[in-house]
């Protein structure tokens, strides 16, 4: 559970912080594959797949 405290009212602000977090977490992503139901093995290994490239671009992009 993520926790946030509210300083001087300032509740966008935490909104931020706790939205941060939770991509952060991948807590969302979590609940979204949960939701999709059964995914045929062929399929789960596709999207396994896919996410490893853009995983890749994006630490050659920050290594660049």
């Amino acid at each position: 559970m993520t926790k946030v405290i509210v300083r001087n009212g300032n509740v966008e602000g935490a909104l931020r912080t706790v939205k941060q977090r939770n991509a952060k977490d991948g807590l969302l992503k979590a609940v979204r594959d949960r939701q999709e139901g059964y995914m045929k093995p062929g399929v789960k290994r596709r999207l396994a797949k896919k996410e490893a490239i853009k995983n890749a671009r994006r630490r050659n992009r920050r290594e660049s």
